[in-house]
Parts: C-alpha cells; structure tokens; sequence
C-alpha cells in the first residue's frame, strides 16, 4: 500500500519553480530522480528534495500540474506542508510574473516587501 501522498498545485513551470525553491534556500536535485518513501517505495520526480531522514519530497509532473509528491508522516521541514507550498507558492509567482512580463520587453524597476509579507513589483518598459 503506498504512504505517498499528491497535493495539487498550480505550478506548471519547471524552470519557475526551481527558481522559487533556489529562493528559498532549499537544496533539490533535478529530475527524473526518485522521491524516497516509506519501505523503500519511490515515485519519479521532475524535482527532489532530499530530507535527512530519507524520506523526501518531490514535485512531479502528472499532466498538468507539478504535484507535491511526499510520504506526508515523515515531512521534516521547517515549514508546515501548508507553509512550505505557500512559500513556494509566492515565489513561484514571483518568477513566473518577471518571467512572462520580461517577455513582453518589461523589467522590474522596483520590489518592495510588504509588511504583510507580499511583494510589490513596479515594472516598466522603454518605448524606443
């Protein structure tokens, strides 16, 4: 029977989410690589966070979305699970705003952290 547990996501780009977790300070190998789990199962991940006691956390692609993939009763984080994907989550957007804006000629000429932990982009663009 599989501990594995699948939280939904809206994270659907892989580039902007490594960027998030890079943010975050947290270390993560690229995939496929297998996510550890309970008895020695694993599932393939796109990305891999390594615990220290070998259970981890990944985020696998599943047709959509990139899920959180972890054995949810071995989580040693810092952060709640809910935590932890609301962190990721504001980064990700974060990045994935720059990411799409910058396409579209914008640049970031200023970021400002609110005090209720949002950030505030101006962004611009030069008209030659």
């Amino acid at each position: 029977m599989s501990h594995f547990s699948q939280i939904k996501t809206q994270i659907r780009d892989l580039t902007c989410l490594k960027s998030a977790l890079s943010d975050m300070g947290t270390e993560w190998k690229p995939g496929p690589h297998p996510v550890r789990g309970y008895q020695g199962q694993t599932r393939d991940a796109e990305v891999v966070i390594q615990q220290e006691n070998g259970y981890d956390i990944g985020f696998s692609w599943n047709g959509q979305e990139y899920a959180l993939v972890a054995d949810l009763q071995y989580w040693k984080q810092p952060l709640s699970v809910e935590g932890f994907l609301n962190r990721v989550n504001q980064r990700y957007a974060y990045h994935t705003v720059v990411k799409q804006t910058a396409d579209q000629g914008f640049q970031v000429s200023e970021e400002e952290r609110q005090a209720d932990g949002s950030i505030r982009l101006v962004l611009q663009r030069w008209n030659g």
